[in-house]
């Protein structure tokens, strides 16, 4: 079955870029994105708030950002992805209550196929060659992590913590010297989120940064010395993996529910630091379900399980999301401000100064429900109230212009940033102010 619209020399080459076993790759998620657009709206009155609510609800829209249509009110930025069926009766209905939209993308498969004839035209198997400025597959990335583990032995450790749903292993990289028994220790997770590639696309360049400059940068020598990362590149295996194949666009996790046809769990709404309260959802078609119960996907219990047993000398959580330019902290499902409030101020702040050196890109950066929105159920939030002081969320690239399909071509900019940000918080966690 070709993909529609696809010429037999475009088959031939995807088949070749990525193997005769995974043709799924070139369809092209089956054409499903042909006409549908993304717009942005900002409700300039709580009576357009409501209207776009109303909306959302009645055309089953997929919510961009905030993530939750509960969280739309007055002034909110709101980038909607709606579909060609629904879009001429629903940008209809917007003009009607005169509200105003921008089209940040006119044509979605037209954006997927741009990103991917750039990919089908460099086969990026070969991990000798391996390029940390394009997205890679699932599979790709846990063969990079094996070729890792097998060819760095004095700094890599790889191991599973547990399996996904669907049977997936859930693997960690340890990177650190190895020394005395005890180090303190930075936990680091990418793509809880499914279709916010551009995570895990931070976690693999940071340890490729880390092994490159071991040698020859002070800073990361001290870092790799005297504390142990420990890192996962894909947290949300099962979920990455659809995302590759089936739908660009789903954030979830895949898990199957007993009593609706809608799969899946928001892996972070799912932890147990006040559970599906404020900013989660009781219905499993929602996509920010927070579960039956906490920790019911096998991933969040796994990592759940794996932080508990290190929280004494775990002393940062650090998990990367998109998109929005910011650098979150406790609390988000509160507000409150935390007791060591001025040392992760003063870490963030200086993380975001550091950050913004390098080309100008401007994050925002505070107590996540007073910069973002309050949810429930976070996984930064357990980590600080499990004795981690120093928890932080990034919201990578970019503001909305692309959205969750942030070209290869930032992906280099996007990561030399956030490692800065993100050694900057390493040095401050190795000063003694917790």
């Amino acid at each position: 079955m070709k993909s529609p619209g696809w010429t037999a020399a475009q088959w031939l080459l995807c088949l070749l870029f990525w193997g005769i076993p995974e043709p799924e790759h070139c369809y092209l998620y089956n054409n499903r994105y042909a006409g549908d657009k993304v717009i942005r709206l900002v409700p300039e009155t709580e009576g357009e708030a409501h209207v776009l609510k109303n909306i959302c609800h009645q055309f089953k829209v997929d919510l961009w950002q905030p993530s939750s249509i509960s969280y739309v009110s007055e002034g909110t930025v709101t980038d909607v992805h709606i579909p060609q069926n629904g879009s001429q009766i629903l940008l209809a209905f917007l003009q009607q209550a005169n509200i105003q939209y921008t089209v940040l993308i006119a044509d979605l498969q037209k954006a997927l196929e741009k990103g991917n004839s750039l990919r089908v035209q460099r086969n990026r198997r070969s991990l000798p060659g391996y390029s940390y400025e394009v997205y890679h597959s699932l599979e790709e990335i846990q063969n990079w992590m094996h070729h890792l583990n097998k060819t760095h032995p004095g700094l890599i450790h790889m191991f599973s913590i547990g399996k996904s749903y669907e049977g997936r292993s859930l693997f960690i990289l340890k990177l650190g010297r190895r020394s005395r028994a005890y180090k303190r220790a930075v936990w680091i997770d990418c793509g809880i989120h499914a279709r916010e590639w551009i995570g895990p696309a931070f976690c693999q360049w940071f340890v490729k940064e880390a092994l490159q400059t071991y040698r020859s940068d002070p800073a990361m020598r001290k870092m790799l010395n005297h504390l142990y990362f420990y890192i996962m590149p894909v947290f949300n295996v099962d979920g990455y993996h659809f995302s590759w194949t089936n739908d660009r666009f789903w954030r979830k996790t895949r898990s199957r529910n007993s009593r609706f046809r809608c799969r899946g769990v928001d892996a972070n709404r799912n932890w147990k630091v006040n559970w599906c309260d404020e900013g989660a959802s009781f219905h499993p078609c929602d996509d920010t379900y927070c579960g039956p119960f906490p920790e019911s996907e096998p991933e969040v219990k796994a990592v759940a399980h794996f932080l508990r047993k290190r929280r004494k000398h775990i002393r940062a959580y650090l998990s990367f999301h998109a998109y929005a330019q910011m650098l979150l902290y406790p609390y988000s499902y509160k507000y409150a401000k935390i007791p060591n409030f001025s040392c992760v101020e003063s870490a963030a702040y200086n993380a975001v100064i550091a950050l913004h050196s390098a080309y100008g890109v401007r994050y925002q950066h505070g107590p996540a429900s007073s910069i973002l929105y309050v949810s429930s159920g976070s996984s930064m939030d357990w980590a600080y109230k499990n004795g981690i002081p120093y928890a932080f969320a990034f919201e990578l690239r970019d503001t909305g212009h692309f959205g969750f399909l942030l070209p290869e071509s930032l992906i280099k900019p996007t990561c030399t940033e956030t490692m800065l940000a993100v050694k900057n918080i390493t040095m401050h966690l190795l000063k003694k102010c917790h």
